[in-house]
């Protein structure tokens, strides 16, 4: 997922941003097929104050409610508990931090990512949260809170058997993606300026893609890196990701161009969150600190 340019995090909406990083940008509704963690975080308290916002003139959240759409596949930053249909993540604990904030419930529901974005804006719920890079095509749909930074991470077998050392070594090989995500935005540019072009394979989820690779389908997966990172440790030795990443950006909360209201009581939220110490508690637990939103 990719992006540039330097953003303050009071900015509500963000056409186009870069982001540092050193740790770490996407996702479906096959919770079959969803990452499992068998070593999850262990819950950490909450300090941000409770019901402190007034949330009274935003319409999305009359019903007491704040329904997220999101790809939880994803791992580490949305997925389910294994055994359950219970979402964990970064994602959904800082939407629950959020939602404490506004003194709302946190509803998620699990949305194939090629799709999340007509979904939000049908309404068929209020945000995305969803490892979201925020890109200019995005930002042309629909507005964005920025909440982390990311950037994208190249997994390969063991060994890096074709020596790949930066995207531009994809050229001619087999590449797995998810659809509809940046990355596979990022593969077919790529492509387009190879002498010989990658075989681009698409797949309804990152996990399908890294058993791809894994299967000896795909040269090289590409995803966003805390994810690839996250694959790389749990694949048994069998994968490695490269330590240089594509293009970081931000990952953004997703909110409706006509949902004014709800993205000033988001942005309020967050900043909420970030002050009471919760959001730094919250990337220290799923070892993303280096994925912060720059602060002044």
């Amino acid at each position: 997922m990719l992006s540039r340019a330097r953003f303050h995090p009071l900015l509500l909406v963000v056409p186009l941003a870069i982001a540092l990083f050193a740790f770490s940008a996407c996702g479906d509704d096959n919770d079959d097929e969803a990452p499992a963690a068998t070593n999850t975080p262990a819950e950490i308290p909450v300090d941000t104050p409770s019901g402190t916002i007034d949330i009274s003139g935003v319409p999305e959240l009359d019903d007491g409610v704040l329904t997220v759409g999101s790809d939880i596949a994803y791992a580490p930053m949305e997925f389910y508990i294994e055994g359950t249909e219970t979402p964990d993540g970064l994602d959904v604990d800082l939407a629950k931090a959020i939602g404490e904030a506004l003194g709302v419930d946190v509803e998620f529901l699990n949305i194939g990512f090629d799709g999340i974005i007509p979904a939000l804006n049908t309404e068929d719920f209020d945000v995305i949260i969803s490892a979201m890079s925020i890109d200019e095509e995005r930002s042309q749909q629909i507005d964005f809170v920025p909440y982390l930074s990311a950037g994208t991470g190249i997994l390969v077998p063991a060994g890096n058997p074709n020596s790949i050392a930066t995207e531009a070594d994809l050229c001619g090989l087999t590449v797995a993606v998810q659809l509809g995500t940046i990355q596979e935005t990022l593969v077919r540019g790529l492509s387009d300026a190879c002498a010989e072009a990658i075989d681009v394979k698409t797949f309804d989820t990152n996990p399908l893609a890294v058993e791809d690779l894994r299967t000896g389908g795909a040269d090289a997966n590409l995803a966003d890196y805390p994810v690839a990172l996250l694959d790389a440790t749990e694949s048994d030795g069998d994968l490695e990701v490269l330590a240089a990443q594509v293009d970081p950006s931000p990952y953004g909360i997703g909110i409706r161009k006509s949902s004014t209201e709800l993205a000033a009581v988001l942005e309020e939220a967050l900043q909420a969150v970030i002050a009471s110490g919760d959001y730094d508690a919250l990337l220290t637990k799923w070892n993303l600190e280096s994925a912060a939103l720059p602060r002044d």
